[in-house]
């Protein structure tokens, strides 16, 4: 097929021909016979989003995600590719635990990846002998899954990942800098006639960013980092919430990524968001948000990757202390950020590399992150003035909240993996849902690592 007069991220106007799975040719092209020819009428066409950081819940909780839902929600929000994190239930950390995920993921829409976990009786020999993505999330604090590793195990993962030439991500967050003066007493963690601030209760939802503060994550990635130098290994920071982090990461030469909800959220919207406003780490000032998405656009910042990590909600609607930690957002992280380059705070091009060219060159995905003769077809298209409000039942994910409502987000017209259409709007939301009708295409994707 001939994709003609699309705009391309870095200001260029061209046609794409599109052959099998691959991008054969850019450039002012001419229909060959019996070619295919798809107008984009000057309209934004990208490389599909790669998200190196996502739960989709299976297996273990299908009831908030599945490989289906969170694939469609993916493909919809402009991500051809996605990689799972290894906290499911079972956790991902044994050769046994990576065939059951690899087999739940058929039905995707989209390519994948999968990170196998660390944990004190993860079994690394048969986890190795697998096509991993990357070894990771490796939690230095717990988070859901409870899988907080200690300091020993994590420099001995580090040694082995790194003789197996494979990635390690790390969720960097220090448990011995978290503020437990802020617990209630109700959480067991009282010690005699200690005063706790048990005024922030159940309903000051700005209490879990004041338990989590900023200097246990940058603890966390020092240490990190400094392990890493010893180690001889280059290591990938997960959801970056602070400026700092972000900085001493940077200049230690390690990866870091960030969250749409760390660049569009900050502390001031915990009145409205509540406990659905909980993660880990938690939101930050407005001040560090603002700080955050400067190094975003400086290039400080290598990727933007989403952390989609759904929960009921019911689950989300109990108390701060209660509620588990996670936000939906692969389908909103890339219209977000085309929205903020329509009104001029980005530009495209850095869009197209945080969510695409980055994360492809740090993970080593020759064919994805770019439009380019022989990389894989994952194209996405998008109308750049077409924002619409973010309502949390429109999207696709199962669990149908977003933490993002009323947001302007740029949604893609259709998004194509590896030369096929996997997402396209058919219409204006005639079946009443209140967003476009839709058209997915299941069981596309597969693994990127199984093919190299």
């Amino acid at each position: 097929m001939l994709i003609t007069n699309a705009a391309l991220a870095d200001g260029r106007e061209a046609d794409v021909r599109v052959s099998g799975e691959s991008i054969a040719a850019v450039g002012d092209l001419d229909p060959e016979r019996e070619e295919d020819v798809i107008e984009a009428e000057g309209n934004l066409l990208l490389p599909g989003m790669v998200d190196v950081h996502v739960h989709f819940r299976e297996p273990g909780h299908p009831d908030k995600e599945t490989w289906s839902s969170g694939s469609q929600s993916a493909a919809a929000g402009g991500v051809t590719t996605v990689v799972d994190q290894p906290n499911t239930d079972p956790p991902t950390v044994s050769g046994e635990a990576f065939d059951e995920k690899v087999e739940l993921a058929a039905p995707s829409c989209v390519d994948y990846g999968i990170n196998g976990g660390v944990t004190p009786d993860w079994d690394p020999d048969s986890l190795f002998d697998r096509p991993l993505f990357a070894l990771g999330e490796v939690f230095l604090a717990d988070s859901t899954g409870n899988m907080g590793i200690e300091a020993d195990l994590f420099e001995s993962a580090l040694r082995r990942a790194t003789d197996e030439g494979v990635t390690v991500t790390v969720h960097a967050e220090d448990a011995d800098r978290f503020d437990e003066s802020v617990l209630p007493s109700s959480t067991g963690n009282a010690s005699g006639d200690e005063p706790r601030a048990r005024d922030r209760g159940d309903e000051d939802y700005d209490a879990w960013s004041a338990y989590r503060p900023p200097e246990a994550e940058l603890a966390a990635i020092e240490r990190a980092c400094e392990v890493a130098e010893d180690v001889g290994a280059r290591i990938h920071v997960a959801h970056t919430s602070t400026p700092e982090g972000a900085d001493v990461a940077s200049e230690a030469g390690m990866s870091t990524e960030v969250t749409p909800h760390h660049l569009f959220l900050s502390r001031d919207d915990l009145d409205d968001l509540g406990t659905f406003g909980r993660m880990n780490p938690p939101l930050r000032s407005e001040e560090r948000r603002e700080a955050l998405w400067e190094r975003l656009v400086d290039g400080t910042v290598d990727i933007v990757a989403t952390d989609h990590a759904p929960h009921t909600r019911l689950e989300k609607d109990r108390s701060v202390w209660e509620a588990p930690s996670g936000v939906p957002g692969v389908e909103t992280a890339l219209p977000l950020l085309l929205n903020a380059a329509r009104e001029g705070d980005i530009g495209y091009e850095r869009v197209r590399d945080v969510t695409a060219a980055n994360p492809a060159e740090r993970f080593g995905l020759d064919r994805k992150g770019r439009i380019e003769t022989g990389r894989d077809a994952d194209l996405v298209l998008v109308d750049p003035e077409s924002a619409r409000p973010i309502h949390g039942p429109d999207l696709h994910s199962r669990c149908g909240w977003s933490p993002f409502e009323t947001f302007e987000g740029v949604f893609p017209e259709w998004t194509m993996v590896r030369g096929r259409f996997v997402y396209h709007e058919t219409g204006t939301g005639a079946t009443g849902t209140g967003g476009p009708d839709t058209v997915f295409r299941e069981g596309v994707g597969r693994n990127v690592r199984a093919s190299e």
